[in-house]
C-alpha cells in the first residue's frame, strides 16, 4: 500500500482549499466564533482543523470513505487484518473489545493488574471476571504480567470462559509472554485481547518487545497518545483472524463511541502512521540509544535503582520495554510521590508515573539532547538534596496475597446495588460498592463486588497520608467506604 498517503490530512487540506462554509456543527465555524482569548492560547489551527467527518471532510451521500481508507493503511502498517480508530481513548476501546468477546453473565479471564477502564467495562456489560493475578515482585513491590501457566490454571477452573484480557506492557515497562498466553487461549478456541495501551510504538522496531499482532493475539488495543505521536484520546484497536467478528466489533464500537468524532484525533493518527512507516525505525533507534544512556547514568547515582533487563533474567517478566525509565527511590528515604512533587517544583520536570516506591519517565522518539540532559540533571540534583525533603509516614505495603481480594458479587451488581457508607474501621468484611484506585497508574486496589480487608484499608489510608492520589473513592478522605447494604 502507498503509505505516503494520509487520507484524513489530505481531505482536511482539500476542505481548506475549497473554502467551504459550514452551516452545521461545530458552532465556532472554524474558529470565527471562538473567543480570541482562547485562540490566543490554543492557536487558530486547532479550530480550523475541527471539521465534521461527514458533510465536512466527506460527503454523506457520496462518501469517499476517508476514515476507512486511513484505517486500512493503519492495519497494513502494523500487520493487522483490520484497524478501527477511536477518539475516546483506550478506555473506550478496551470496553469495546471486551463487550465484543463476552456478554452479560458470561465469564472472561482478566489480568488483575487492569486499569480502572477495564473494571468499568465489567460494570457496563455485566461480565463475570475470572481474575488472573499478576506475578508479584516482592523485592520491588511490583506486579508483572501473569504467565501462560497462570492462564492455563484459570481456564482449567473455568473452561466456559469466553476469552482472556491481558495487560502488557505495564505502566512500569514489564511485558507478558503474549505468544504463550495466546497459545493457551487458542487451545480453548477463544480469543486473546491485549490491552497494549503503552505499546503503540512496538510494531516499528525489532529491538522492542513483541507486538501483539505479531505474537498471535486476536484483538489489540493501543493508546497512540501514550508512546506515539497523536494527540490525547487517540486510540486504535486492531483485529486479526476470525475469533472476533469485525461486524460485531464495529457494532459494539458504534454502541459505545461518540457520534461526533474528532477530526483532530483522526488526522494525527493518520499522520503518525505515515511517520512510523517512513521513519519509525530510525526514530526509535535514536530513542533506544538515548534510553540506554539515561538508564546507565541513573545507575551511577546514589540512592536510585533503575529497572531494566534484570527483571527478565530473574524470570519475573518475559520482556522489558527499555523506553520506560522506572526508578526505585526508596533508598533516598522518600516515596515516589514525594520525588515527583520535588522534581516538578524544583526543576519543572513532570514524571509519567509514581507510587510509594518509584517514579517512571517515558522516553519516546520526541525526546532530544535537551530533554535527556534535563532529566539526568534533575535526578542527580534529587539525589543530592533528598535529605532536605520532609519525611512522611511510610505506606503500610501489603503482602502479595493480601492484594488478592475475594470477588463475592459481580462488579455490575455491586456497583448498582443499594449501598451505604461505613467508617473505615468497620469496612473490613463488607462488599465494596465502589472502585478505589490509586492514580497513577490507575489500577483499582478495590473493585466493586470485592470483599474489603483490614490490610487493604490500612494500605490505602496510609498511602493517602503519604501523598497517594485516590480520585474515585466516594469519600476522598477514606474515612468511610461505600459498601453494599447488608
Amino acid at each position: 500500500m502507498d503509505h505516503s498517503r494520509v487520507p484524513v490530512l489530505e481531505a482536511l487540506e482539500e476542505f481548506r482549499r475549497r473554502g467551504d462554509v459550514a452551516y452545521g456543527p461545530p458552532g465556532h465555524k472554524q474558529g470565527r466564533g471562538a473567543d480570541p482569548r482562547v485562540v490566543e492560547i490554543l492557536g487558530e489551527g486547532v479550530f480550523r482543523s475541527d471539521v465534521l467527518s461527514l458533510n465536512g471532510l466527506d460527503d454523506r451521500r457520496q462518501s469517499r470513505g476517508i476514515i476507512p481508507q486511513a484505517e486500512e493503511l493503519m492495519a497494513d502498517a502494523v500487520g493487522a487484518d483490520r484497524a478501527f480508530f477511536s477518539t475516546c481513548g483506550s478506555s473506550l476501546s478496551v470496553k469495546t473489545a471486551m463487550v465484543s468477546v463476552a456478554g452479560p453473565g458470561e465469564k472472561l479471564l482478566v489480568s488483575r493488574n487492569a486499569h480502572k477502564a477495564v473494571v468499568s467495562a465489567l460494570v457496563v456489560n455485566g461480565v463475570e471476571p475470572v481474575w488472573v493475578h499478576p506475578k508479584f515482585d516482592a523485592e520491588r513491590h511490583l506486579a508483572h504480567p501473569p504467565e501462560p501457566d497462570d492462564v492455563r490454571r484459570a481456564f482449567r477452573a473455568h473452561p466456559d470462559a469466553k476469552g482472556m484480557l491481558l495487560i502488557t506492557p505495564t505502566d512500569w515497562g514489564s511485558c507478558a509472554d503474549i505468544r504463550g498466553v495466546a497459545a493457551v487461549c487458542h487451545d480453548h478456541d477463544v480469543p486473546l485481547i491485549v490491552d497494549e495501551a503503552w505499546g503503540a510504538h512496538l510494531p516499528f522496531h525489532t529491538g522492542l518487545p513483541a507486538w501483539g499482532m505479531d505474537a498471535d493475539a486476536d484483538l489489540v488495543v493501543t493508546s497512540v497518545h501514550k508512546m506515539g505521536g497523536a494527540i490525547e484520546q487517540s486510540s486504535v484497536f486492531h483485529l486479526k483472524g476470525d475469533r472476533v467478528s469485525p461486524d460485531v466489533l464495529k457494532q459494539r464500537e458504534d454502541l459505545l463511541g461518540t457520534t461526533s468524532a474528532s477530526t483532530l484525533v483522526y488526522a494525527t493518527l493518520d499522520g503518525w502512521r505515515r511517520q512510523m512507516v517512513e521513519q519509525g525505525h530510525d526514530l526509535l533507534e535514536g530513542a533506544l540509544r538515548r534510553a540506554e544512556r539515561v538508564r546507565a547514568a541513573i545507575g551511577e547515582m546514589p540512592g536510585l535503582r533503575p529497572m531494566g533487563e534484570e527483571v527478565v533474567r530473574e524470570g519475573l517478566t518475559a520482556e522489558f520495554d527499555p523506553l520506560k525509565i522506572t526508578v526505585d527511590v526508596r533508598e533516598l528515604g522518600i516515596s515516589g510521590m514525594q520525588a515527583t512533587e520535588w522534581l516538578r517544583t524544583e526543576h519543572h520536570v513532570d514524571m509519567g508515573a509514581s507510587d510509594s516506591c518509584r517514579i517512571s519517565a517515558s522516553l519516546t522518539h520526541a525526546d532530544d539532547d535537551r530533554t535527556e540532559e534535563l532529566l539526568r540533571d534533575a535526578l542527580r540534583d534529587l539525589t543530592e538534596r533528598a535529605g532536605s525533603i520532609e519525611r512522611r509516614p511510610p505506606v503500610r505495603l501489603p503482602q502479595p496475597g493480601d492484594l488478592e481480594l475475594e470477588q463475592a458479587v459481580l462488579p455490575r451488581d455491586a456497583f448498582f446495588a443499594e449501598a451505604e457508607r461505613v467508617p473505615a474501621d468497620r469496612a473490613a468484611g463488607r462488599v465494596a460498592a465502589e472502585m478505589v484506585t490509586p492514580y497513577p497508574p490507575g489500577v483499582p486496589v478495590i473493585a466493586p463486588g470485592e470483599v474489603i480487608t483490614r490490610e487493604i484499608v490500612d494500605y490505602l489510608r496510609s498511602g493517602l497520608a503519604a501523598g497517594v492520589l485516590i480520585p474515585d473513592a466516594a469519600d476522598s478522605s477514606l474515612d468511610t467506604f461505600r459498601v453494599m447494604t447488608r
